[in-house]
């Protein structure tokens, strides 16, 4: 007999495969906005950040998972980040989310997962840092957790979501590439009534503007109508919210993450993560009344990080410039609505919960109506 791992590794196989030969959008030579993706046109493209995933495909009904974001690889709970927390529409449960914008700073990794797995994540996220050395007489830690409703395709009454799965992605946490679509957190999720998932993408500034990073990661899981670069693909196609056909509402959530190397203090990064938002009505979102969009940005600049015994009192730190801010807006704005386009791109079809299916984008007849428009070259 299999084990449960074995198990969901072999099911998850067929997924792996077709995600890898699905493309993102740049692989059709398509560009959104005007600066330039770093080297992996991803979140970890701003150094030290790391991403673990752990995907749960278990027999026809758990289709869930995790997706970690670790903001350095020390101990975050003694060299904290400043941070802040932007709601687009409150239909969600973010954890930790009032200590952040109160204190203006994270102190554990962040976690994203399904609706009703949250509090078990947030414990999984307490046990990694109580684990660690140095943090032997902590007694008060604020978990960072975030969630999107994948109970269409999983059993999320079942909580399958376990701290051991949440310790796994924290500790398998990397620099390097970032696997997106049907995977992590975004395993069982829905977008503009395709399946949708984890998408990512990074923006670095030329050096004349400083030549920070801005990086980001999706969990899309909300409606709308599909646009692509300007086209209203959803609508050509025959698929968005309200039209009478469509068994699924408008509602849905998304979760956005903002890294930035660039020094930026709370109100700063607040002001960046609003403009992330932005990003979500470029893609056709009107952020309606059952969906959860919340944008959390943070900065891993060392010359900004918080210690609590080094700045027992005082703390001196230099940070952008307003009046060069702008750059970093765009950027954030940019990288958040090409995250969204990969999620769907890559994302593959998955059948789950009471034998439901939710199809992937079918890029063969986005790819007519982009060359149609002009957008991608026949």
């Amino acid at each position: 007999m299999k084990s449960p791992i074995v198990s969901s590794i072999l099911l998850l196989l067929p997924i792996l495969a077709s995600a890898q030969e699905r493309p993102r959008l740049r692989d059709w030579g398509m560009e959104i906005g005007i600066f330039t993706p770093g080297p992996l046109n991803a979140i970890t493209d701003v150094k030290g950040v790391g991403v673990g995933q752990v995907t749960l495909v278990r027999g026809d009904s758990v289709r869930t998972g995790v997706t970690a974001v670790v903001p350095h690889s020390g101990n975050l709970f003694r060299e904290k980040v400043p941070a802040a927390i932007v709601v687009g529409n409150g239909f969600g449960k973010l954890v930790g989310s009032t200590q952040v914008n109160e204190l203006g700073q994270i102190e554990t990794p962040i976690v994203l997962t399904n609706t009703l797995s949250v509090w078990d994540a947030a414990n999984g996220v307490v046990d990694h840092m109580l684990s660690l050395p140095g943090n032997e007489n902590v007694g008060s830690v604020n978990p960072v957790v975030g969630e999107t409703n994948d109970g269409f395709l999983n059993d999320i009454r079942g909580r399958h979501v376990t701290r051991e799965d949440v310790r796994r992605a924290i500790a398998i946490a990397s620099d390097g590439a970032v696997e997106e679509g049907s995977v992590g957190a975004g395993t069982g999720t829905i977008c503009f009534g395709w399946k949708g998932g984890i998408g990512t993408s990074s923006r670095r500034l030329p050096a004349s503007m400083g030549g920070f990073t801005v990086g980001v990661l999706v969990q899309t899981n909300y409606g709308g109508i599909l646009d692509i670069a300007g086209v209203p693909v959803g609508r050509l196609l025959g698929r968005y919210s309200f039209k009478q056909e469509l068994d699924k509402s408008a509602d849905g959530s998304c979760m956005i993450v903002v890294a930035t190397d660039a020094p930026m203090d709370h109100l700063q990064l607040r002001r960046l993560a609003a403009r992330a938002l932005l990003a979500l009505g470029r893609t056709g979102s009107a952020m309606s009344h059952g969906s959860g969009d919340y944008a959390i940005a943070f900065s891993t600049s060392g010359a900004v990080r918080v210690n609590p015994v080094r700045d027992a009192f005082t703390r001196a730190t230099a940070v952008v410039n307003d009046d060069a801010i702008s750059a970093l807006f765009q950027s954030a704005v940019e990288a958040t609505e090409e995250s969204v386009l990969n999620s769907l791109f890559k994302a593959t079809s998955v059948t789950g919960h009471k034998g439901r299916t939710v199809g992937a984008l079918p890029l063969d007849r986005v790819r007519e109506v982009l060359v149609r428009f002009g957008r991608v070259k026949p």
